[in-house]
């Protein structure tokens, strides 16, 4: 897959948290910790708790000075895509080097399932934000919600957010993801409240399915209902919206844009409104340029509610 020459970098993308950010994919799809119900990305296909450099670190850094000399600047650089990144071994190498790159700040999303071991905190201290999830207050729910492999325990994993959420420098946004007839139910998050208290995060955001999971029994929970469990975890908290675009500039389109689009959605669904807006590109032709890539089958589409995601036909049979 290319983002017009590009296998790692991709986007910027649309984020709920991060504004546009600039992705980095630091392993395969989807190698990851977790086989989560509720993943955007589909069922893992290779669940593992082995730490090595899955993609090359030299490689990534070149495509990263070429898009960042592209321009304009995202708002973060955003170590994530199509599975865990922390199961790069070279990520702490990665983040200082980019440190020195560029002051756009760098964010690490993580499951946080392997916090718990003391190369890994001490591999992300060089980043400016970290966030970490925890969709669980117990350890049945943990298995049920995350999937974990064999070798993560709830206990090491809440422990390991914990202590690192106290050494790291910067900041630490807790992500909680509530699911309707699961965890969303009053008693189940005042467990994981109990555990947000300990870990200490500088906030908590709390999310719900709002693009195509993983198994068709993780189902969202309504905007009353999240308003609602939302007053019972402490500290600084706020319910994730959806990223909306809005007067940004747009750029002709082409070929380029093709494989633009076809990278980003190789790596999440998304609306047209996420596309136009994360690549900066007119919405009008980014609605002629999704027809015409259904129409030779490399996308297709899924509605969720009220909104149409589209995502890479390859990706979809993947997952």
């Amino acid at each position: 897959m290319s983002d017009a020459g590009f296998k790692y970098v991709y986007g910027p993308v649309p984020s709920r948290r991060l504004g546009r950010s600039l992705g980095i994919d630091l392993v395969p799809f989807k190698v990851c910790t977790y086989d989560c119900i509720y993943c955007q990305l589909g069922r893992t296909t290779d669940k593992t708790v082995v730490r090595r450099e899955y993609v090359p670190i030299d490689a990534v850094l070149v495509e990263l000075e070429r898009k960042l000399a592209a321009g304009p600047a995202p708002d973060y650089i955003s170590l994530a895509g199509s599975g865990e990144p922390t199961l790069n071994s070279g990520i702490g190498g990665l983040i200082r080097r980019t440190k020195a790159m560029t002051d756009i700040p760098v964010a690490v999303l993580t499951n946080g399932s392997l916090l718990w071991m003391r190369e890994v905190q001490d591999e992300l201290m060089a980043a400016d934000l970290v966030l970490p999830s925890l969709d669980a207050g117990d350890e049945k729910l943990f298995q049920h919600v995350n999937r974990p492999h064999g070798e993560i325990s709830f206990g090491r994993m809440v422990e390991g957010i914990a202590e690192f959420t106290r050494r790291f420098p910067g900041e630490v946004w807790l992500e909680v993801f509530l699911l309707g007839g699961i965890t969303a139910i009053p008693a189940e998050v005042e467990k994981i409240a109990a555990l947000v208290k300990k870990i200490a995060p500088a906030r908590t955001q709390l999310n719900t399915v709002t693009r195509p999971p993983a198994e068709d029994f993780a189902f969202a929970v309504p905007g009353e209902q999240m308003e609602k469990l939302m007053k019972l975890i402490p500290g600084v908290v706020e319910i994730i919206s959806e990223w909306e675009a809005g007067g940004a500039q747009t750029s002709p389109v082409g070929r380029e844009s093709d494989e633009e689009i076809l990278a980003l959605l190789g790596r999440r669904p998304c609306t047209i409104e996420d596309i136009a807006g994360g690549l900066r590109l007119n919405r009008l032709e980014v609605m002629k340029l999704i027809d015409s890539l259904m129409k030779v089958g490399v996308v297709v589409s899924e509605r969720v509610g009220e909104k149409i995601y589209y995502s890479r036909a390859e990706r979809s049979k993947g997952s």
